[in-house]
């Protein structure tokens, strides 16, 4: 390390009480997407404390916030924090991520004199569907960044995280009521045309590209047991490796649902409530940041291009700025993954919080780097430009 990662990571050693609270209080308060008001003041307060001027309620979302520090001159480098939980509580421990993004500030804060450059503390609501990164890029509140990156836990330690796009489509079915016994004839179900969409996607299935997922629920499935029901609703999120695939994905489960409707005599009506991108990993940040990573004795390599995974409105900023969305290990692998009941106690953990303190030095430096370093921000940049262009 040289004399700045020193003092970052020195910094940070001596935030890890505070972060690991905030951490802490975030996890112990669950609060759904766009709802995260608790969690958005804890971390206002904290960065307030580190002496930075907060910006609340940015782009119009009540719960994003912004800071910025450092020199005017040189690059800008943003570090977001996701915050948001799902009904099961933390479970894919947004809590940590925070607290790496914050811990990563208060380490590059305590040097924003000598920083080459200025950095971005983001405050990144709803990425559990609300999509909030998306907002913010799409409202200008990253005008000006040229480089973005944050991290989170799995159970697995990878500086690169293939992400599928998606695509959120309801769709409603609206038929004609009657007696479910006395003049069933006399209806059209709304239900049996849900029932009809979901065998035909499930049939559908074997023609999907390798890689590929689709999810769907019946979120209405009528109003009465003894009255055909005359509304019905379901949802799908369409999963694949590019945007425009997945495109071609929701335009099948369309095509699906539009049968249905035809076969039942009902009439479908399909709303797509947006999606998120494809993740494109720019691996020359990866790679320094899996250098600063394996500077503290743990191994981050790329991750395998066909592994599973899931997705992430991150994606959608990594087609916009060259950007990083590496994963830290908070259990031994098998022990428990994102979304499972079991990884909410991993995300308010010992481990947890180590593993947090560790990667928010990885980021801190890389982020650094970025800044100080002309050669790796040029080539960020052109493999984010010749990436684009295939």
């Amino acid at each position: 390390m040289d004399a700045a990662h020193k003092a970052i990571c020195n910094a940070i050693d001596s935030f890890r009480e505070t972060a690991v609270a905030v951490s802490r209080s975030i996890h112990a308060r669950p609060e759904l997407k766009f709802e995260e008001r608790f969690a958005a003041e804890q971390l206002s307060k904290a960065a307030a404390g580190l002496g930075l001027t907060v910006e609340r309620g940015i782009a119009g979302l009540e719960t994003a916030f912004r800071a910025e520090f450092g020199r005017g001159e040189g690059p800008t480098v943003a570090i977001f924090a996701e915050y948001d939980a799902l009904p099961n509580g933390h479970s894919c421990g947004h809590n940590l991520i925070a607290g790496a993004a914050l811990s990563a500030v208060a380490g590059l804060s305590s040097i924003a004199d000598q920083l080459p450059g200025r950095v971005v503390f983001m405050g990144t609501p709803a990425e559990e569907g609300g999509g909030g990164k998306i907002l913010l890029l799409e409202r200008g509140a990253l005008k000006g960044v040229d480089a973005a990156m944050m991290a989170h836990p799995m159970d697995m330690e990878w500086s690169t995280m293939p992400a599928l796009a998606t695509r959120h489509l309801r769709i409603a079915f609206n038929g004609r009521a009657s007696h479910a016994a006395l003049a069933p004839w006399e209806g059209s179900s709304a239900l049996a045309a849900v029932l009809q969409t979901f065998h035909a996607v499930d049939m559908a299935r074997l023609h999907f590209r390798d890689g590929s997922r689709i999810h769907g629920i019946i979120n209405d499935g009528g109003q009465a047991v003894n009255i055909i029901p005359e509304r019905a609703e379901c949802m799908f999120l369409a999963r694949g490796k590019t945007s425009k695939y997945v495109g071609e994905m929701a335009e099948r489960v369309i095509r699906c649902a539009e049968a249905a409707a035809m076969a039942t005599g009902t009439k479908a009506s399909v709303k797509i409530e947006g999606g998120y991108k494809n993740m494109v990993n720019n691996r020359s940040i990866a790679r320094r940041y899996s250098a600063h990573t394996e500077s503290f004795g743990v191994r981050a390599p790329e991750a395998p291009p066909d592994m599973p995974t899931g997705s992430t409105d991150m994606g959608d900023i990594s087609h916009a700025m060259p950007a990083i969305h590496p994963t830290f290990a908070i259990a031994r692998h098998g022990e428990g993954s994102c979304h499972e009941d079991r990884f909410v106690a991993h995300a308010d953990s010992t481990k947890g919080y180590d593993a947090m303190i560790r990667v928010a030095k990885a980021l801190a430096m890389t982020a650094y780097d970025l800044l100080a370093d002309k050669e790796l921000m040029a080539a960020a940049k052109a493999e984010f430009a010749q990436r684009q262009e295939s």
